[in-house]
């Protein structure tokens, strides 16, 4: 079936069985590959992306639910002053160490600086949990989070 898609600000015509993840669409239709499969289930955070600015999960998140949306990915954060910064911040403090995680992590990171420019290490540590990180660089991730506040800041 043939859906219509707005991704990173162009408007894609894929063809996808209803009931198809948007994960699936974005990797194999389109062949995006930084969002990343950890999952399955929407528990690691892996495949985050953002639904009109909202971070979503998109191994949960169908393409028939998409339709009339706009759907970013981790390659086109960089265009935005807070994903720049995010990104400015991750590099200035090494938070990667296997990096396998991180594009998730930086879409929620994103998310969370979009509504609350100025979180405290409680309101980092409240919405970015569910994002997991096999590597455990938790205090990396939030004082890249933190950094990043300081950059918008500035």
């Amino acid at each position: 079936m043939a859906f219509s898609l707005k991704l990173n600000g162009t408007t894609h015509e894929v063809d996808a069985e209803p009931g198809t993840p948007l994960l699936w669409v974005i990797r194999d239709e389109l062949k995006m590959t930084g969002t990343k499969f950890g999952c399955g289930v929407a528990s690691c955070g892996a495949c985050t992306v953002h639904l009109d600015g909202m971070p979503v999960r998109s191994c949960q998140t169908y393409i028939e639910d998409v339709a009339d949306a706009e759907v970013t990915t981790i390659e086109a954060m960089s265009e935005t002053d807070i994903g720049a910064a995010v990104q400015q911040a991750w590099v200035e403090l090494d938070v990667v160490q296997c990096g396998y995680c991180q594009s998730g992590q930086i879409m929620s990171a994103v998310g969370l600086l979009s509504e609350n420019p100025k979180p405290s290490v409680e309101d980092i540590d409240a919405y970015m949990y569910g994002n997991a990180c096999r590597c455990a660089t938790y205090q990396r991730i939030r004082a890249g989070i933190q950094r990043a506040a300081e950059i918008l800041e500035a």
